[in-house]
């Protein structure tokens, strides 16, 4: 039997209201909670976990324990292989004195209870671990108390060790109390608010290796994908796409030649009041192969919308051009300074400008959802990112409130940021809508690359201004791309000055901690980008291509006072100011930045005779908010072939500040992931835009890293006692210009636009770039 039992979790509700202890005398039911478990009904959707008969102890609305002491903690967050709900689980556990083999997770359905689901921006564990530690603590209390009376003894004299209340030589377990029951108590939020977590050093499952929890569903083939839902009676979709994604209207449709596939059933030209998916075409058979067959001999003829004759360089022309005037765009509050005049009065500047080119998410498993009507209720049944977010579209798209609609929750083969735009379910679910029967809609690769909502294209100016002393005297960074934000979730864009809106997943990273005198960050919506295509949130955001930009300058800025990169960054990393850093997650500031940058050129041997045409190169980042920064540096270690200009990456050191680790084995997974993700955007991935589309739909000329080009990595964590953040992406934002300064140092070729190919790094060894 497998411990996985998908279910979720909401954003803060300690906080908004009471925290009830009580015993529940029947099992009730948390939104649609789908088990992969060995009793799963095979013949629906979702099965329901076996739990043992009698009470349940639902302390708080995110774990229970049934009469067999097994623990159930629901969690709100997507699972897609970086096994955060494992994460999530010990947290609780770690609190609740809960012994690991009797604890199992469930990813739950949408339901208001749960407040705001969202897995994304490495935020899961930096906003849970409060919630749930508290969460744990709370119902320890209760059942250490509900012990001692059923053992005659006071609760002071009790302790809880592994699922049992123990005291003066005699036990109970969990699972005995709760069927001996009486359990209540009521907490407010202000007694949550006080509750003690443990010390840290008396932690029994937090920072140590556990099994996770999710492994073994995925190793014997049970864990149930969004593409594998079925129910009965359901028919297959394959979308015609139309020449935009926005504004398309369809002329005229011609299924003649569809006809004589076995299976076809007709076509659907979808209606869509959100103008999610305007223009689309939904081919409609009785198996997905008749439906792949089918669509390709539909012909469609629409009116394209903007953007049809767009191409990546009239996209980053006019990116350039936004730049270029000083009233566009929002400035961040970066504490002041007229960076204008200290530029003017500067004994030496260095201006440069670094791009980026448009990059796919290729997730394993292709967008698919499938979509019907049962008892009043529309369920969508796909594996998503952020329900919360695409919850009102589609109350919007199918004239309904969102209390008619759920979406149930599946495992995500792949997401990174993808899923969290959840408009895929929409034509599945307008379709259903249509034919009145149950629609999955599956997208092929190359659909699922048209229809992708890609990390934009950038550009970046950066400008620094020395006095004759070699000290930083002021910093500009002008970035401009598509923003995401403004585009799918508007509300979510914090002001900055004067009150603006900016898309902080379009600039973040570009507010650093170096002391840099006056400081001007400029965020610049390309609004050509925009209207081209959806832009969307890909691993690591906004400080994926506005850290390439910051350390690839850092260095540059560096080698022009003729000064070491390490001990350049290390002057400026100096804890001064608003650089400080603040409780709760950010104490110590700057100088954590510094400490890992020390130990990853040391672990790395900086400064140490390599052979010709080696080099080492290093950056930095604070991963994506200064709220929640983690600290990380990493140093690349490259082989240039001067003949080919092919780069050969050796090794890749990382080293990272991440707070407290809730879970090794999942910390070094996410960073080594994150990390080889960070090298793939840097050597291999990257496509352009055609007439409006990408011109790369496939993995035959859209080329990730291959395993036959992963260096080493030597991966490791500053032991810490603060509060954890986040780790799935930080590891991301540094390897390019690692990578970028490595070859600068191996050869003197200075790369400023990734991907780096072979052929640029031949033209910046023939002067191309300097």
């Amino acid at each position: 039997m497998t411990r996985l039992a998908p279910r979720g979790e909401g954003f803060d509700p300690l906080s908004r209201r009471g925290f009830l202890v009580a015993s529940a005398g029947a099992v009730a039911t948390f939104g649609f909670a789908r088990a992969i478990e060995a009793a799963m009904d095979p013949a629906a959707p979702h099965g329901v976990p076996a739990t043992a008969s009698g009470p349940r102890f639902d302390p708080t609305l995110w774990f229970s324990i049934d009469s067999d002491g097994m623990v159930t903690v629901n969690i709100i967050r997507a699972e897609m292989g970086q096994h955060v709900s494992s994460a999530m689980a010990q947290i609780v556990a770690e609190e609740l004195e809960a012994d690991w083999d009797k604890v199992r997770i469930t990813h739950v359905d949408t339901d208001p209870k749960w407040g705001l689901m969202v897995t994304g921006g490495s935020w899961s564990v930096w906003q849970t671990f409060p919630i749930f530690s508290r969460a744990g603590a709370a119902g320890r209390m209760a059942l250490i108390e509900a012990g001692a009376k059923l053992l005659g003894a006071s609760p002071a004299a009790c302790s809880a060790r592994k699922g049992a209340v123990a005291a003066g030589g005699r036990s109970i377990t969990y699972g005995e109390i709760v069927r001996r029951g009486a359990l209540s108590r009521q907490y407010s939020a202000d007694d949550l608010a006080k509750l003690p977590i443990k010390p840290v050093d008396q932690r029994n499952l937090i920072g140590k290796p556990v099994a996770a929890l999710d492994i073994a569903a995925k190793t014997t083939g049970a864990a149930i994908y969004g593409i594998d839902a079925k129910v009965p009676g359901m028919v297959y979709a394959r979308p015609k796409l139309p020449p935009t994604r926005n504004g398309s209207k369809v002329v005229s449709v011609d299924d003649s030649a569809a006809r004589k596939v076995k299976g076809y059933l007709r076509c659907i030209t979808l209606d869509d009041p959100s103008d999610t998916v305007p223009g689309w075409v939904m081919v409609i058979a009785e198996s997905y192969p008749a439906a792949i067959r089918a669509a390709d001999l539909v012909k469609v003829s629409w009116t394209a919308g903007p953007g049809a004759a767009t191409s990546e360089k009239d996209i980053q022309d006019h990116a350039a051009g936004l730049i270029a005037k000083p009233e566009v765009g929002v400035l961040l509050n970066t504490g002041g300074g007229d960076t204008a005049a200290a530029l003017k009065a500067a004994h030496t500047t260095v201006e440069r400008t670094y791009t980026t080119s448009t990059v796919l998410h290729f997730q394993l498993e292709p967008l698919n959802a499938l979509a019907f009507e049962k008892d009043g209720v529309f369920e969508i049944h796909t594996g998503n990112q952020w329900q919360s977010l695409i919850m009102p579209t589609l109350a919007k798209a199918l004239g309904r409130p969102e209390s008619g609609i759920v979406m149930r929750t599946y495992l995500l083969g792949g997401g990174f940021g993808r899923r969290l735009n959840g408009d895929y379910a929409v034509p599945a679910a307008l379709a259903a809508k249509a034919l009145g029967r149950p629609v999955q809609m599956i997208l092929t690769r190359a659909d699922d690359a048209r229809f992708d909502s890609v990390r934009s294209p950038s550009v970046q100016t950066l400008r620094m201004g020395f006095d004759a002393a070699g000290k930083v005297t002021a910093m500009e960074h002008h970035a401009a791309a598509g923003w995401p934000t403004l585009v799918m979730a508007p509300g979510f864009m914090p002001k900055g000055q004067g009150g603006a809106p900016y898309d902080p997943f379009a600039i973040s990273g570009a507010d650093h901690w170096y002391e840099v005198g006056a400081q001007k960050v400029r965020a610049i919506s390309n609004d050509l980008a925009n209207s081209t295509f959806r832009p969307g949130w890909l691993r690591s955001v906004g400080p994926g291509w506005t850290n390439w930009a910051l350390e690839s300058f850092m260095d540059e800025a560096a080698r022009r006072l003729s000064l070491d990169p390490v001990a350049f960054r290390l002057k400026l990393l100096n804890g001064a100011g608003r650089n400080a850093g603040s409780a709760p997650s950010a104490v110590g500031g700057a100088l954590r930045q510094a400490e890992v940058v020390r130990r990853a050129a040391n672990r790395a041997g900086w400064g140490q005779a390599l052979p010709k045409d080696t080099g080492l190169g290093l950056a930095t980042s604070f991963g994506q908010e200064r709220d929640m920064p983690t600290w990380v540096a990493c140093v690349a270690r490259v082989r240039v072939d001067r003949a080919t200009g092919v780069v050969t990456v050796e090794k890749l050191t990382n080293v990272t500040d991440a707070g407290a680790i809730i879970d090794p084995d999942g910390a070094r997974a996410q960073t080594e992931g994150a990390t080889l993700w960070g090298l793939s955007m840097t050597l291999h991935e990257g496509t352009a835009f055609e007439n409006g589309q990408v011109k790369d739909t496939n993995l035959d000329t859209y080329m990730p890293l291959r395993i036959a080009d992963t260096p080493d990595l030597d991966i490791s964590f500053v032991d810490s006692t603060e509060p954890p953040v986040g780790l799935g992406e930080p590891a991301t934002t540094v390897v390019a210009p690692a990578i970028g300064n490595a070859i600068f140092a191996a050869v003197g070729a200075r790369l400023r636009h990734i991907p780096i190919t072979p052929e640029a790094v031949r033209a910046a060894l023939a002067g191309g770039a300097s």
